[in-house]
């Protein structure tokens, strides 16, 4: 039963914006797995490392315990439908036809503003959850607004103005 702390914990986290992320793997058996994360950073620039956390109670973590071949697709406001199946537990996560393999056989968005190509650099133990510690092999990058998460919703990102400085 999670108390009092944990909800206030719970709300407190979702006033803080962040990015959307679906992150994806195939196992030993070739099946793709994936799921959506907003517990998403950049970790190291040398080497290039990011981190995602993936509740250990997900469906997929075993997948990404065993693989070691990760895409992170950091996604815009026109996967919203993609953000809800990936964040949703059971069904075909893939059955929309959205993904495209690599030649490691990992599930990958072409159409995503942010991908990166990573293989696994760490994994360490974050309560009931893993923390995923990627290490970035190659970078695809298109020119579109990323798809926001707060307060337990997703948001489009606003235009932005880039000659007005904050």
């Amino acid at each position: 039963m999670i108390g009092e702390l944990a909800h206030r914990f719970r709300d407190a986290m979702a006033t803080f914006p962040s990015g959307v992320t679906i992150m994806t793997t195939a196992d030993r058996a070739g099946r793709p797995w994936g799921f959506t994360a907003s517990s998403f950073c950049s970790l190291s620039l040398d080497p290039p490392l990011v981190l995602v956390c993936l509740a250990k109670s997900a469906m997929c973590h075993p997948a990404f315990q065993q693989s070691d071949d990760w895409t992170i697709q950091i996604i815009a406001a026109h996967h919203l439908d993609l953000a809800t199946r990936f964040a949703t537990r059971g069904g075909d996560k893939f059955a929309g036809g959205e993904f495209g393999s690599d030649e490691r056989g990992v599930p990958g968005l072409s159409d995503a503003p942010v991908r990166l190509t990573c293989s696994a650099h760490a994994r360490y133990d974050g309560g009931d959850h893993s923390i995923l510690v990627a290490r970035v092999r190659d970078v695809a990058l298109r020119d579109e607004h990323p798809l926001l998460y707060f307060r337990r919703t997703f948001h489009p990102l606003a235009h932005l103005d880039q000659d007005v400085p904050v």
